[in-house]
């Protein structure tokens, strides 16, 4: 069997293109999955699309499975759904997940994906990542019963987050977002919404993912003394200014960062493998298909992601759809 596949590349800041890539022959421990669904991370991606990523941040925004370099040519992404066609009993014939870039189909090591729940829905799946980000995000926050909570900046890690803790008994969840379209998203979470002027303050904690300054200035504005700001938002190569006068250190504030490439310290315990779990699990709700808001097939992607990365397209995630179960694949 001569096994070819095709994936998605970023030739150069700017350019994408599809190319062919021949699979290898799996070993015993490792898998061949044909892909169903992969997402596009907006706000991640897409500043990778535009070449964004710092130099010195090239080894620590590598994905898994990334081949190639910043700024490009490479083939990078982490949002993959599929059906393993071959590999360990266990596995052959399971829908999985995969922090593997966008391709037709792909041969990992069985340790590599993760088996969905048959309550969530494939295309439904793609969130894992993201979900995982805002699992690991919460462990960090610590939110109490009862806190007030504001979630400022309403894009797809943000709504996570938020959606999130609308499961939380007693917390007040308000999602803040300058695009006032974004209120449908937050009601379709059920959590509450207000654009960033009449967002409600005296906040315990707040989180934040807007990636910007004015988004970041406004977190602060909407703590109570000695309340938290839990920093998401990934800023690429753009130097940001923090608030730090004022009122900041009589209030006694906090800034704290979060990032999903280690395991948050409130839960050192648990490996990579169970967050990931548990992130799966939580995408039962069908209350998350409010963030995937739009579909495309694969072949389209080269054209797709300009019109993501400028806006064109207003996305939270952009699902990828594989159309042709045989595709890649030639006796």
């Amino acid at each position: 069997m001569n096994r070819a596949a095709r994936a998605f590349w970023l030739d150069s800041p700017g350019r994408g293109e599809i190319r062919e890539a021949d699979l290898p022959e799996p070993g015993p421990d490792e898998v061949v999955v044909r892909a169903l669904y992969s997402g596009v991370s907006r706000g991640t991606e897409t500043l990778v699309f535009r070449g964004g990523v710092p130099e010195s941040q090239h080894t620590a925004m590598r994905a898994p499975f990334q081949e190639g370099d910043f700024p490009g040519p490479v083939k990078y992404g982490y949002l993959s759904v599929g059906v393993v066609e071959e590999g360990p009993a266990s596995l052959t014939g399971r829908t999985v997940f995969c922090l593997y870039p966008h391709q037709t189909r792909y041969v990992v090591p069985a340790a590599a994906v993760t088996p969905v729940p048959e309550s969530v829905p494939a295309g439904r799946a793609v969130l894992a990542g993201t979900v995982e980000t805002a699992v690991n995000a919460l462990w960090d926050a610590a939110p109490l019963l009862g806190d007030r909570v504001a979630v400022v900046g309403g894009g797809m890690v943000g709504c996570s987050v938020a959606a999130l803790l609308a499961r939380f008994p007693g917390v007040r969840v308000q999602l803040v977002d300058a695009d006032p379209a974004r209120a449908e998203t937050a009601e379709a979470l059920g959590v509450g919404f207000a654009l960033p002027a009449a967002a409600d303050g005296d906040c315990d904690l707040v989180v934040h993912a807007s990636a910007s300054e004015e988004g970041l200035a406004r977190a602060l504005e909407l703590l109570r003394p000695e309340g938290t700001v839990v920093e998401l938002s990934w800023y690429g190569d753009r130097n940001v200014g923090v608030p730090l006068g004022e009122a900041f250190h009589s209030r006694r504030l906090t800034i704290r960062g979060s990032q999903v490439g280690t395991v948050s310290p409130a839960r050192a315990h648990r490996g990579y493998g169970d967050r990931l779990a548990l992130a799966l699990d939580l995408l039962a709700d069908p209350a998350l298909d409010a963030l995937v808001t739009g579909e495309s097939p694969f072949e389209e992607l080269p054209a797709v992601m300009p019109r993501l990365a400028s806006g064109d397209i207003p996305a939270l995630c952009h699902r990828v759809r594989y159309d042709d179960p045989g595709a890649g694949t030639h006796a």
